[in-house]
């Protein structure tokens, strides 16, 4: 599968290593005053410098949850779903949508949490039991 990039801004491209390359563990690649590229789970994401366009409130309801309709992220096996999960807990983070497991019992049964970075933008890390039911209907 190839890997995907992102752009995305930032207000403080100080903030945004702390987060990216501090909690979450991704490796820096290129940058400049104005940008940082990151390596997120073998993906290029690169966080802009634009402060105005940091932020969204908007959400759609997803099993009973308030998902922010602007959101990027990662499926990740289930062992690193939890060991992330644990890291961002002891970390004092203040989840948007705590861990927790999706549609349990349906298809597309998942594990899912959404954070924010320094910036405003929501992540989501998910995880599957069987990853056949990525797609499932």
């Amino acid at each position: 599968m190839p890997p995907f990039h992102l752009a995305f801004p930032v207000h403080d491209l100080a903030a945004a290593r702390d987060f990216y390359k501090g909690l979450l563990g991704c490796t820096e690649g290129r940058s400049s005053p104005d940008w940082v590229d990151f390596n997120f789970h073998g993906h290029q994401i690169v966080a802009h410098l634009a402060p105005d366009e940091c932020g969204s409130a908007a959400t759609n309801a997803v099993d009973g949850h308030g998902v922010p309709v602007r959101h990027f992220g990662a499926v990740l096996d289930m062992e690193t779903w939890v060991a992330t999960a644990e890291k961002l807990r002891a970390a004092g983070t203040e989840f948007v949508i705590e861990p927790y497991i999706r549609f349990k019992g349906q298809p597309g049964e998942q594990a899912t949490m959404f954070f924010l970075d320094p910036s405003g933008n929501a992540v989501e890390l998910k995880a599957f039991a069987d990853m056949d039911q990525l797609f499932a209907t």
